[in-house]
């Protein structure tokens, strides 16, 4: 069941129960085909307005914008697993009547990548560079979550979230400046607690390229051109993982391509969404 009301951006926001009782929350703008937004980690469902992405898509689309658990006005455990997220974007997809078009973002890819495992309602699934553990790359975060979990204990959530950004997600100087600026920081501030749960649940992440290979989904797998090789390889083994599936580079672009290539990255999704109608 779906309780719903209006927004104070003009949509309507959505709360479905997902399998553990948690409360999770979306909003719906726009019109025509389903089209369900994952945020990556340390974000919120606004991420996808910084660079108008969200509206463009809502003229060709029914978005749903997902808050991620532990964030904006969805609801949280004391206990985390990777699988409770995705059976968090499960209920939602779930309670579509259509066949839905699945975007997860980096950490929201990942979570994306195991709902393709546990629904029969996507249409489409497009992955912008999740960070899954390939070759010899590993995900080393131990000193990284030390350092966040002590200063989250100190208050100091501002420079929990940058430490992450800049130590693990590898944000260059000025992308940092970037992302400070934005008007979503104090909300992504707010949601710091979640970001040593989600580095474990990442570094713990075994990729197994056969759990996907009778997903037939169509699968667009999106990378930039200039990501640190680790997001270049990962997003590799996940196209080659999915027997139906297309892998599309952002050239001179790294891990952001909605907000750094917004009108190309619309257009690529919006070009694939159309394929399959």
């Amino acid at each position: 069941m779906v309780k719903t009301t209006s927004s104070n951006t003009g949509g309507e926001t959505g709360t479905v129960t997902s399998a553990d009782g948690t409360a999770i929350t979306f909003e719906r703008t726009g019109s025509g085909p389903p089209l369900v937004l994952v945020h990556g980690g340390g974000d919120v469902r606004e991420f996808w307005d910084l660079s108008g992405v969200r509206s463009a898509l809502a003229d060709h689309c029914t978005v749903y914008a997902i808050d991620r658990r532990g964030r904006g006005e969805s609801g949280d455990t004391e206990e985390y697993e990777l699988e409770r997220e995705a059976e968090d974007v499960v209920a939602v997809v779930d309670s579509i009547d259509d066949s839905v078009v699945l975007l997860g973002h980096s950490y929201g890819a990942l979570v994306a990548l195991e709902v393709a495992l546990r629904t029969d309602n996507l249409r489409e699934l497009v992955l912008n560079e999740p960070p899954v553990p390939v070759g010899d790359h590993e995900l080393d975060v131990d000193d990284a979550v030390a350092e966040i979990q002590r200063l989250l204990e100190s208050g100091e959530n501002e420079q929990a979230l940058v430490l992450m950004l800049r130590e693990v997600a590898q944000l260059t100087p000025d992308e940092l400046d970037t992302a400070r600026s934005a008007p979503i920081w104090p909300d992504m501030v707010d949601a710091a607690h979640t970001l040593p749960r989600e580095l474990r649940a990442n570094a713990e992440y075994e990729f197994t390229s056969t759990r996907f290979s009778d997903v037939n989904t169509p699968t667009l797998v999106l990378s930039g051109g200039v990501s640190p090789p680790f997001f270049k390889d990962a997003t590799e083994a996940v196209a080659d993982a999915f027997p139906n599936s297309r892998l599309v580079t952002f050239d001179g672009h790294s891990h952001e391509p909605m907000n750094t290539a917004p009108d190309r990255f619309v257009d690529e999704l919006l070009a694939f969404v159309q394929e399959s109608n």
